[in-house]
């Protein structure tokens, strides 16, 4: 057997490189941990809902027809793949999409690397450290809507700082040149055509997934606008084609909408408007006043003050733009009026960067290249390990992974692999978790046309005025009687192997009565026939389990 020689010089190369890898260990141990916390159950229980209503379109089943909820349909659409290649492959729901995600996380990831590449050793490795531990930071919440939307926009926002400054050295590969910043002009090589090209298209598609989400863009146009305008005037700063590329893909987008779906606007947009946007809601100052706002609001404030304060020179436009970014998805969290952890999540992995690129480009600029080289994996270390410490505090990762087995989600799971592993299943709950991801786990398929049973929240905030515990059907509103026949008619329709009901509808007291879901639906004669099949076999964490009699 015989070995290639091996240089003295690629010896002495390789020694040298040791130890800085060697060191970079603990500052790629977080990223590490939250891939592991994102691959483990439970999957985000939102998420978990849409992946099941993408697997019942793929099966299907028509969107706002056969399945009824007020989320605009882009997020389903992007759940089609997954939802597709579970369907023709061994993989289950929630590996697909899993796979799927992670594919594109390391698609942003791969983009910001090449549209931005480092310009120092210090911020090589905050890059190589940090842009994944971002990419997965959500951690339960990964999935959700605000963590798709920050990492497609994170290619955006390194592109953004191009825009600014005009091009770099040793930028391969993209070949973007500016004759000003916001004006194309020559030199575009394929692939660097494509790459701004499929930027524009990710971002435009991320921040199409809420309205609220447009706060950011137009929070960064208007940066780089200014700042384009002030070296090259306002003829230049408007010709650039990014605003009017992302404003002409978000007009694509509703026009599919009302053509493709036209019962969203003018079925579902009524619902949302009459009955979910006050539907526990609270004012924005308390919603700021939360654990998870507050604790946003002021690092996104401090970030965004200091990166003004220390201005571009040192540090470059991009921890600016990711500050000002922040504060559009501040802002965004906000009016949701909800005040939930996943509302937050582009904060956290925003927020993350701009700490830690700020903290690398200062070394780089003002610290000798050798004294940056050898501080840099520490510095490295510490902004991945106070992102961590930071996220994980009074969070939802990685608690509830370490405790689903003993929660609510991992011990319905288990039960209903156990009695109903594959069957149709009703669920009759206020609330979408601990249904989702149960049923997903137990590649249930469920019945209702709905996720869960917010509309009859929505319809009993208040008692009847007649003093009843139920409204008659006869006194019944046009959505509660559509809830009503609706439950019975995919009851009946589609008999399930088993039901779920929450013992707690969410619903306040009425005729010194709680509200009994099953008692309500009961009184509808077609699910009360029905009903006389099943039978109660056990309860868990307030779930009552009715299996169906042979």
């Amino acid at each position: 057997m015989t070995h290639s020689p091996v240089s003295a010089r690629t010896v002495r190369h390789a020694t040298r490189r040791a130890p800085r890898w060697f060191g970079m260990i603990p500052a790629l141990l977080p990223a590490l941990l939250f891939l592991a916390l994102v691959v483990s159950p439970p999957l985000n229980q939102d998420v978990a809902a849409v992946l099941s209503f993408a697997e019942r379109m793929v099966g299907g089943e028509q969107l706002y027809t056969d399945l009824i909820d007020v989320n605009p349909p882009l997020v389903f659409l992007l759940n089609l793949p997954p939802a597709w290649l579970a369907s023709v492959t061994p993989l289950d729901g929630v590996q697909a999409l899993l796979l799927c995600l992670l594919a594109f996380s390391g698609l942003s990831g791969w983009m910001c690397w090449r549209l931005a590449p480092p310009r120092g050793v210090a911020e090589a490795a905050m890059m190589l450290a940090l842009l994944p531990l971002v990419l997965l930071v959500a951690g339960y919440d990964f999935g959700q809507r605000e963590q798709i939307m920050a990492a497609a926009a994170l290619p955006y926002l390194f592109l953004a700082e191009r825009r600014v400054e005009g091009p770099g050295p040793g930028v391969a590969g993209v070949g973007l040149v500016l004759a000003m910043p916001g004006h194309w002009r020559g030199a575009f090589g394929g692939s660097g055509r494509l790459l701004v090209a499929g930027t524009v298209l990710m971002a435009a598609i991320g921040f199409a997934l809420k309205p609220h989400f447009l706060a950011v863009p137009a929070l960064v146009e208007g940066v780089v606008l200014l700042a384009s305008a002030r070296r090259h005037g306002w003829r230049a700063a408007l010709r650039d084609p990014v605003p009017w590329s992302l404003a002409a893909l978000w007009l694509l987008y509703v026009a599919i909408v009302a053509i493709g779906f036209p019962a969203y606007f003018g079925e579902v947009l009524p619902l949302v408007w009459d009955y979910y946007i006050g539907l526990g809601g609270a004012p924005w100052w308390q919603v700021l006043l939360t654990e998870q706002l507050f604790t946003a609001a002021v690092m996104t404030v401090a970030l965004a003050g200091f990166t003004f304060a220390i201005g571009t020179r040192t540090l470059g436009w991009l921890p600016r733009l990711l500050a000002v970014a922040a504060l559009g998805a501040l802002a965004a969290a906000l009016v949701q009026h909800k005040g939930w952890s996943y509302h937050v999540v582009p904060v956290w992995m925003w927020g993350g960067l701009v700490g830690g690129i700020a903290m690398a480009r200062a070394a780089d600029a003002l610290l000798p290249a050798p004294l940056a080289g050898r501080l840099a994996p520490l510095m490295a270390a510490a902004a991945t390990i106070g992102l961590t410490l930071l996220v994980i505090r009074g969070g939802e990762a990685p608690w509830r992974e370490f405790n689903y087995d003993q929660g609510p989600a991992g011990r319905i799971a288990a039960w209903l692999e156990k009695r109903v592993p594959d069957g149709r299943l009703l669920v009759l709950s206020p609330d979408i978790y601990p249904a989702y991801p149960a049923l997903n786990y137990a590649e249930n398929r469920p019945v209702l046309r709905f996720m869960s049973t917010w509309l009859l929240q929505a319809v009993y905030r208040s008692c009847p005025a007649d003093g009843a515990r139920f409204r008659a059907p006869a006194q019944m509103g046009p959505a509660e009687r559509y809830l009503f026949e609706g439950v019975a008619q995919d009851f009946t329709e589609h008999p399930p192997a088993a039901v779920l009901v929450a013992r707690d509808a969410g619903i306040s007291w009425c005729a010194n009565q709680p509200f009994d879901m099953v008692a309500y639906f009961t009184r509808q004669p077609r699910f009360a026939a029905m009903w006389r099949q099943y039978r109660q076999t056990g309860e868990i964490e307030g779930y009552m389990l009715f299996e169906r009699i042979q």
